[in-house]
């Protein structure tokens, strides 16, 4: 059964439980860090838009599973524990919708990846721990300001009705990571959504490709088939994993953290 204070103390938050922006840039890095993206837990690449009949999830079903039981989670499952979590610890939140940027340099379609924000004092902050690339491992404020987090440079722009939001390691230009429009969402918007803003161009992305991801103390580790990117103080190191007993110990590290909550 869902529950905020077992959900805070599993996820290995000890911290207050005020509704304040320190309590909220907290949970989401204790979050990032304890409950991994995993996307070969629902790997079915014969359902179509069926995969959208998933997004409103059960709480208790989701949490019992993934929260208590520990296994990893995609976008609109993490995102919507998250959504439960921090409007039951009292925060205004509200859901947006993301195109995630593809290989190409493209976007995908517009309600491709389900996150939110949050309102405090008078300012929204974007708050995300379902999407499976190098992302903010803290909240952003909605801003022209470049942000910097872990030594990672975050800034975001409008653009044909669009917010931009990009991100630039120490080394390496400015990349987008997804754009989304200020339109705050409903669930019900994925139950029978229009195709144009969801099916994905052929071509556009490849289809099977398992995707794991975690956050550490001081960055991330993404394993996108075998290419394993590793963020730490802002620095990035790619390799592509070869040999198949590391590929396993690599997933098993992202996947089963030994301590929930600690990198």
């Amino acid at each position: 059964m869902f529950n905020v204070a077992n959900y805070l103390e599993t996820i290995g938050y000890a911290g207050s439980n005020e509704p304040t922006l320190d309590t909220l840039r907290a949970v989401q890095k204790q979050h990032l860090m304890s409950v991994p993206f995993d996307n070969s837990v629902n790997a079915n690449v014969d359902r179509g838009l069926s995969v959208w009949d998933d997004v409103d999830i059960d709480p208790d079903e989701s949490y019992e599973s993934i929260v208590v039981g520990g296994r990893g989670g995609v976008c609109y499952e993490l995102n919507g524990l998250f959504r439960f979590l921090l409007t039951g610890m009292g925060y205004d939140y509200q859901i947006l919708a993301g195109a995630v940027r593809q290989v190409t340099g493209g976007f995908g379609p517009d309600l491709e990846h389900i996150f939110g924000c949050v309102r405090l004092d008078g300012e929204l902050w974007l708050v995300d721990v379902g999407i499976a690339g190098p992302h903010y491992i803290e909240p952003l404020r909605v801003t022209s300001e470049v942000q910097e987090l872990y030594g990672v440079r975050y800034r975001m722009f409008e653009s044909d009705g669009y917010w931009v939001v990009q991100r630039k390691p120490k080394t390496g230009d400015w990349q987008a990571i997804y754009r989304f429009r200020m339109q705050f969402r409903d669930i019900d918007e994925w139950n029978d959504p229009d195709p144009s803003l969801v099916e994905f161009p052929p071509g556009l992305v490849a289809v099977g490709t398992f995707i794991h991801s975690r956050a550490t103390e001081n960055g991330q580790i993404v394993l996108i088939g075998r290419r394993c990117l590793k963020v730490a103080d802002g620095e990035e190191s790619v390799r592509v994993l070869v040999d198949p007993v590391e590929y396993k110990e690599t997933v098993n590290t992202i996947l089963n953290p030994e301590t929930r909550g600690v990198s």
